[in-house]
């Protein structure tokens, strides 16, 4: 799945900085640091903003092309921040062949951001993830970590009003 890359300004602090620099310095000369400093820097950031990606491929002297290639191969990572009002649909098979695709549609269009986006306030975010392990709910999406289930189209605007201001 390719990952888009966030609209949202990157704002980081001097503080997350000095702890990058500090984990960069602790860790460059270690084989196979790329993988520990990604961890690290989200773990820092709460995700993997451009900015970072690029610090970090200079600090290893690597090119950008590497390090932002290893950052979106693994779906652990994330280049977009969590919005305050983070949503995730699963697209397991479970809930893809019970019409999780339909509710993404409909989330999308309400929110007008696609799956890996944050809206450029920082206020939602909707991923797209695969089993969550609720299939006997199918299909099922969750809203900063509390899972609805057997839900369709017509549920959603009931759910994203909850969280709508």
């Amino acid at each position: 799945m390719k990952k888009n890359l966030t609209t949202v300004e990157f704002k980081g602090t001097p503080e997350q900085e000095a702890k990058l620099d500090a984990l960069i310095a602790e860790l460059k000369d270690t084989r196979g640091a790329t993988m520990p400093i990604l961890q690290g820097a989200q773990e820092i950031y709460g995700y993997l903003p451009i900015e970072v990606i690029r610090k970090i491929a200079m600090g290893l002297g690597l090119s950008f092309e590497e390090v932002y290639g290893v950052a979106t191969f693994y779906s652990q990572f994330s280049l977009n921040p969590k919005g305050q009002v983070a949503i995730a649909v699963c697209l397991g098979t479970a809930c893809y062949v019970k019409g999780s695709g339909l509710l993404m549609d409909k989330i999308t269009e309400r929110l007008g951001i696609a799956a890996g986006a944050t809206t450029p306030d920082g206020k939602y975010s909707l991923e797209a993830t695969r089993c969550i392990g609720a299939c006997g709910l199918a299909p099922v999406l969750t809203v900063n970590g509390t899972v609805y289930g057997r839900l369709t189209t017509a549920d959603i605007d009931g759910i994203l009003d909850q969280y709508i201001d």
